[in-house]
């Protein structure tokens, strides 16, 4: 017997950990319920946004062109989810007849991502990315500008909501699962914020009806 199979062998024969807990049959939510109407919930998430330090626009389809060509500045290139998973129909059609081409999703010399999102949480202006087939998440980590297009009925009230609906299938189902809070930025070295450290250094969220 070889060594890896005595150690698996001696791992298969030890007794499973946690055998003793109960399941839980009723979870308790941390984050205090608030009863809220849709367009409450969205005012909250912009305010929180804006506040984390996002750029928030409320676009209709026509202004959400307009307002990706301003951002790409005159760039030629960018990242982007495939358009099955934008709110944006025909988005890459209509980049492409302004000149604007989708770069292969690893190429790191692009300045500017295009993303949808899975769930925007209004308690925390966070918005929660699941990557996976057509989903890069080189889209939203490599740029420096991340533009994320999303919808109000996107909008849950906080973490915990998403969590009970969606997150046991989001960690089997999705390659990696990102919650997004402002753009990347850090104070470790000095106490000294630095955008931009980990990933965008500014993050616009278009919201589209």
């Amino acid at each position: 017997m070889s060594a890896r199979e005595r150690i698996l062998s001696r791992l298969r024969a030890a007794q499973a950990p946690f055998t003793d807990v109960a399941l839980i049959v009723e979870r308790r939510q941390m984050i205090p319920p608030q009863t809220m109407t849709a367009s409450e919930r969205l005012n909250q998430f912009i305010d929180n946004a804006q506040s984390l330090g996002c750029f928030v626009y409320q676009v209709d389809r026509s202004e959400a062109v307009e307002q990706i060509m301003d951002l790409l500045d005159g760039d030629k290139s960018l990242l982007s989810w495939d358009e099955a998973h934008l709110p944006l129909d025909g988005a890459h059609g209509l980049l492409n007849s302004l000149g604007v081409a989708v770069a292969q999703h690893n190429d790191g010399g692009v300045r500017v991502g295009l993303t949808g999102v899975n769930a925007a949480l209004a308690a925390t202006g966070s918005l929660v990315l699941e990557s996976g087939a057509g989903r890069y998440r080189s889209a939203s980590l490599l740029p420096d500008l991340h533009i994320a297009l999303m919808t109000a009925d996107q909008v849950l009230p906080d973490l915990e909501t998403w969590a009970a609906a969606r997150a046991h299938e989001a960690f089997r189902e999705a390659s990696n699962t990102v919650i997004v809070s402002g753009p990347s930025k850090t104070a470790d070295i000095g106490h000294q914020l630095v955008k931009g450290a980990h990933g965008p250094r500014e993050l616009h969220i278009l919201i589209l009806p």
